[in-house]
């Protein structure tokens, strides 16, 4: 059996390496861009008269309103939302809420940046971005809608999981749960084009998307959850798989901040595996005391809260000095060439504008693998990727360890 698994293992990572020297020889990206840019450009231009129609009806409540709900959905809103799953109990749903969020995150970011397709045009069309969040969201490319695709995924998974774990069979139970998934589903996809983000194509993609991955998910979350606490190699495998993860993502027309975005959540993802492997029979087994269980009251989740909060948000500053020192260290004895963009203002190159950042997204597979004529490595993926990853193992590790020293 674990030699099966080995094989398994071995074919996954040389299947991803495979594609990654493929894909960069025959130029797939550009080629599926060439492809697909042009029909996705003409559904979004055309699509302009809709939002246009749909904006007609601007007022300040659903400014706010669907602002509002934009940033539940998000991805810092689920970022901060986990943790308190994880510490109430529900740990299985925690976990694969956040390995779905992080499969979403990697394959609707890798669509965005494939097909480069614009968002719609600003003006005509009014875009609302009331946060930071959505700021920044909006430098990203339009097709599809990841608030969509991430609303239809852990909406319907967290349905899931209320349905089974209640083990509630009574049909009326069950379409009043899809009756609400579909509003809030709604809600959200009508927000986007009421915000001026996203064209009635990013929607539909999205919401096919977010229906084939949820579908998928179901059918294999449990084997993925067996696999994670108790199969062989998981920490060497995982390790490898996020490594290479970062070099199989594509190459944008323009850069975005989608690179970023999935960095972060592939850190959080290896974090979470660890943690949860390491630590599984100790925190995470399926006796886990409950929230509203007289093993975890109200003032002792509270109390996990005003606790686990500070001590995740430090190692989440040390993880990020620490990998701000060991990062250079480990390139230099490389002998590798290196610039940092944000991070460490005194390793900056005098390397300008788009080639910076196109340097920070593709020159890392280019170099290691096929010796291109770029030289210089931005060292900040992998200070980002180390200090989300420590984040998250401090949610499913450090931060349970303290709790359990304190009985709360």
């Amino acid at each position: 059996m674990e030699s099966v698994l080995a094989a398994w293992q071995v074919a996954t990572l040389g299947g991803i390496v495979s594609w990654i020297m493929i894909s960069s020889c025959l130029n797939v990206t550009q080629k599926l861009r060439s492809l697909l840019q042009p029909w996705v450009t003409h559904y979004v231009i055309i699509g302009t008269p809709f939002i246009l129609q749909i904006q007609k009806y601007q007022h300040k409540f659903l400014d706010s309103l669907f602002s509002g709900l934009s940033c539940v959905v998000s991805v810092p809103f689920y970022t901060g939302f986990l943790p308190l799953v994880f510490w109430s109990g529900h740990v299985k749903l925690a976990r694969h809420m956040t390995l779905l969020m992080a499969f979403c995150d990697y394959l609707g970011n890798t669509i965005k940046d494939t097909v480069s397709a614009p968002r719609p045009s600003c003006p005509p069309v009014r875009r609302v971005t009331a946060t930071k969040d959505e700021k920044e969201n909006a430098l990203e490319y339009g097709l599809p809608s990841s608030h969509t695709l991430n609303t239809v995924c852990l909406a319907g998974y967290l349905l899931h999981y209320v349905l089974s774990y209640s083990q509630n069979n009574y049909a009326v139970t069950q379409f009043a749960g899809v009756a609400l998934l579909c509003l809030l589903v709604g809600l959200i996809a009508v927000g986007r084009i009421y915000l001026g983000m996203h064209s009635l194509v990013d929607i539909i993609a999205g919401l096919a998307l977010g229906l084939a991955v949820l579908a998928f998910w179901l059918t294999v979350h449990e084997y993925v959850d067996n696999f994670i606490i108790s199969g062989h190699n998981v920490l060497s495998f995982w390790s490898a798989l996020s490594f290479l993860l970062l070099f199989a993502y594509p190459t944008p027309e323009l850069p975005t901040p989608s690179f970023e975005f999935h960095t972060a959540f592939n850190g959080v993802t290896l974090g979470i595996v660890a943690g949860v492997h390491l630590t599984y029979y100790q925190f995470h087994h399926e006796a886990a005391p409950l929230i509203f269980s007289p093993q975890l009251s109200i003032p002792a989740f509270v109390g996990r809260i005003l606790v686990g909060m500070p001590t995740i948000l430090l190692v989440k500053f040390c993880s990020k000095a620490l990998a701000k020192w060991i990062v250079p260290v480990i390139s230099n004895t490389l002998g590798i060439p290196i610039k940092s963009t944000s991070y460490i203002p005194m390793l900056n190159a005098p390397v300008k504008g788009k080639e910076s950042d196109k340097i920070k997204q593709s020159s890392y597979a280019q170099k290691l693998f096929f010796f291109s004529g770029q030289d210089i490595f931005d060292v900040d993926t992998g200070i980002r990727f180390l200090q989300y990853a420590g984040l998250a193992w401090s949610v499913v590790d450090l931060a349970p360890s303290v709790f359990a020293h304190l009985r709360l």
